[in-house]
């Protein structure tokens, strides 16, 4: 009797599997017929049996199941989260197809996110960009352009979230660029590998071949949460997460300057200018960095301070305008208590003694800022601050043709011409 009983449930079993079989074939038919809907009314059926199924059996019904989700791309945003969710769980029976799938639905995000990149649609591509890399972890990049996009949004809390999974895996972005100059063109262009790089050089298209390392992210990916932290109103954890970074690449310049704009934007403005001293330390020839020292000891008053930092950067670089209108500034705004004490004046000899030497001063002070804003001039004949300011200083020095000439000029910005 025990025997039967034992055969009696191993008929049960086989035919309780071949059931689930032909459920499993059933779904794949309505698949293959683009029926997912019903596709998916079958699988459901399957599903309070999936723990009695075998590990073949099981790749089959998340494989399915993933594919009917994902219905070739036109499913709802929750059903393709879902279908990837089901292909993650595809066994190593069905690994090839899975991966032939997989493929393909990357393919299809990445071309959703590029085209909403394209449009604007920055939350639309930041979704699809994190798809495809939760489908291909080991290519990181796709979670550094969800990041990117979502700050674009902007949807800081979800920028934020992935940037930390970015700062956690340790992606810095790094890449090896293979070079060469187009005899044709004379540019230099990217190449892509070393293999076409060879292959352009030996057909004589292009010529100086070379390789190089891409900047690392890491720095922007730092910057970011700490900024979104500052936004947040959490400036400790901003500074925090900045001085992990800082830590672990002591000698990274733009990491010590993201660290500085945060105590900037924090107030701290005594700590932002060691750290901007610190920084010229390390790239003593970058004149951005004497410019916003310059500003830091205008805002503090020190105006040979500022002088000082503002020629440095225009010595660096003879082209930054900003530093030419900020010496110009810097002369201008001594001319105030001049002004002042010339109008507090009387009518007596004395006076008029003391008059005579304020205006002379005055002056002084005009031909003085006359460089610094003709320069400015010459590098941005558009710039209307520069001209205006230029035009009144020629004004009252009575310097009539100089006078007329930039009111014309200042006319033609304002107009378009």
């Amino acid at each position: 009797m025990k025997k039967q009983i034992i055969f009696a449930l191993a008929l049960s079993m086989s035919a309780f599997s071949f059931a689930q079989k032909k459920e499993l074939k059933a779904a794949e038919k309505a698949i293959k017929s683009a029926n997912f809907s019903e596709a998916k009314t079958v699988l459901s059926a399957v599903e309070p049996m999936i723990g009695s199924l075998d590990d073949k059996l099981k790749s089959k019904y998340y494989f399915l199941k993933a594919q009917a989700l994902y219905s070739n791309g036109s499913a709802s945003d929750s059903d393709v989260d879902a279908a990837i969710e089901n292909l993650d769980k595809v066994g190593s029976t069905l690994s090839t197809d899975a991966g032939t799938l997989k493929t393909s639905m990357i393919e299809a995000f990445l071309k959703k996110g590029n085209e909403a990149y394209e449009s604007k649609d920055f939350g639309s591509a930041s979704v699809n960009f994190e798809r495809a890399y939760n489908l291909k972890q080991a290519d990181t990049s796709y979670l550094y352009y969800a990041a990117a996009t979502a700050i674009n949004v902007p949807d800081y809390d979800r920028a934020l979230s992935l940037y930390e999974k970015l700062r956690d895996l340790g992606y810095t972005g790094i890449e090896t660029q293979f070079y060469a100059t187009n005899v044709e063109t004379g540019e230099e262009e990217i190449l892509g590998d070393k293999n076409t790089q060879d292959l352009y050089v030996k057909a004589k298209s292009h010529i100086k071949p070379g390789q190089r390392q891409t900047e690392s992210k890491l720095p922007e990916i730092v910057k970011n949460i700490a900024l979104i932290y500052v936004n947040n109103g959490d400036n400790e954890k901003a500074l925090e997460a900045m001085a992990q970074a800082r830590a672990a690449n002591p000698e990274d310049i733009n990491l010590l300057l993201n660290e500085a704009n945060i105590y900037y934007k924090t107030g701290n403005t005594e700590k932002f200018q060691a750290l901007l001293q610190e920084a010229v330390t390390l790239d003593p020839s970058n004149p951005e960095l004497r410019y916003n020292l310059g500003v830091i000891a205008t805002e503090s008053g020190d105006v040979e301070e500022a002088k000082k930092q503002y020629e440095k950067a225009v010595e660096l670089d003879p082209k930054y305008i900003n530093a030419y209108i900020n010496l110009s500034a810097l002369v201008l705004e001594q001319e105030a208590p001049l002004v002042e004490e010339m109008n507090g004046l009387g009518t007596s000899s004395a006076d008029d003694k003391r008059y005579e030497e304020l205006r002379l001063k005055r002056q002084s002070l005009y031909k003085e800022a006359v460089p610094y804003l003709s320069k400015a001039l010459e590098l941005d004949e558009s710039n209307l601050n520069a001209a205006k300011t230029l035009m009144n200083i020629y004004s009252i020095l009575g310097e009539t043709d100089k006078y007329q000439a930039l009111k014309t000029k200042v006319e033609a910005i304002e107009t378009g011409q």
